[in-house]
C-alpha cells in the first residue's frame, strides 16, 4: 500500500442504525464510500484525472462492481485503491461496519468483539482492527504533528488513570495504573501522553509544547479548555499566550 496515498475515513453518524444497507450489502457500502470520497464524481487514484469524460465504468462479467478505467493513464481503479481496504478480500460492508463500531464504541472495541459482531475469524478481526488503528495515525507526522489549536480553534485538556482493579484479577495483581494526559482539538486531532504523575510539574511542559500560541478569534489568545482537570488548570498557569477557559462538569 502506498503510504503517501490518502487513507479513506468513512465517518458515520453515531446514531446510524446497524440495519442500514451499507452494513449488510457490499454494493451499498461501496456506493456509500464513493459518495464520501468522490462527492463531485470519480477521480483517478493513479494520475489524479478528474475529467469524467475520460473515466469509463467497466461492466464486464468478470469485472468487480465499481471498477473504473482511466483513459489518461490506461489503468483501472476503484474507490479502495490507496486505502487500507485495497486488495482486501473482506466485503466492504464489513469494513464499513468495523469503522462504525470502532469509532462509536466509547470503551473501545476488541478484536474478539469484532470477530463476534462481523462474523469473521479472530485472525481477520485482529488484522482488521490493526489496519483501522493504523489509518488513524497522521499521514505526514512531520507536517501534521505540530501544535494543536491555533487561530479560531479550541483545545480541550483532561487527565485520567488507566488500569484495572486487583479484585478483577483471578490469579495475580494487575500492573500499576498508568496516568495519561490528553489534549483534544475540537473537530481535529487528539494527542495523549503517559505521564509519571498527574501534577503541574509533569503536565505543564506537555500543554505548552502541544498547544499553539496563535491567537483565537474570540478570546484573542490561544485557548485551553479544561475539562474537570485541576492539575491541567495548574499546568497552564503562567503561560502568557494561553487563556484558561475552565468548564464545570
Amino acid at each position: 500500500m502506498d503510504s503517501t496515498a490518502p487513507i479513506l475515513s468513512p465517518l458515520l453518524p453515531v446514531t446510524i442504525l446497524l440495519t442500514d444497507p451499507i452494513f449488510t450489502d457490499a454494493n451499498k457500502a461501496r456506493e456509500h464510500l464513493e459518495s464520501l470520497y468522490w462527492p463531485n464524481g470519480p477521480v483517478c487514484r493513479h494520475c489524479g484525472n478528474a475529467d469524467h469524460a475520460r473515466i469509463t465504468t467497466l461492466a464486464g462479467k468478470s469485472t468487480r462492481p465499481g471498477t473504473l478505467w482511466c483513459n489518461e493513464c490506461d489503468t483501472p481503479f476503484t474507490v479502495t485503491v490507496g486505502t487500507i481496504m485495497e486488495d482486501s478480500h473482506l466485503p466492504l460492508n464489513k469494513w464499513v461496519l468495523a469503522f462504525h463500531l470502532m469509532a462509536s464504541s466509547k470503551k473501545g472495541m476488541s478484536a474478539h468483539q469484532l470477530h463476534r459482531m462481523l462474523g469473521v475469524t479472530y485472525k481477520t478481526a485482529w488484522f482488521l482492527a490493526h489496519r483501522i488503528r493504523e489509518a488513524m495515525t497522521d499521514l505526514e507526522p512531520n507536517k501534521s504533528g505540530g501544535p494543536l489549536g491555533g487561530a479560531g480553534k479550541v483545545v480541550e485538556a483532561d487527565e485520567t488513570v488507566i488500569g484495572g482493579k486487583a479484585k478483577n484479577r483471578a490469579y495475580r495483581d494487575p500492573a500499576p495504573k498508568k496516568m495519561v494526559a490528553t489534549l483534544v482539538e475540537r473537530g481535529g486531532r487528539v494527542r495523549s501522553k503517559h505521564v509519571k504523575a498527574i501534577n503541574s510539574k509533569t503536565l505543564r511542559p506537555f500543554v505548552m509544547k502541544n498547544v499553539s500560541r496563535k491567537k483565537h478569534a474570540e478570546h484573542g489568545r490561544g485557548v485551553v479548555l479544561c475539562q474537570d482537570g485541576p492539575r491541567i488548570r495548574q499546568a497552564s498557569r503562567g503561560r502568557p499566550l494561553t487563556q484558561r477557559v475552565c468548564l464545570q462538569a
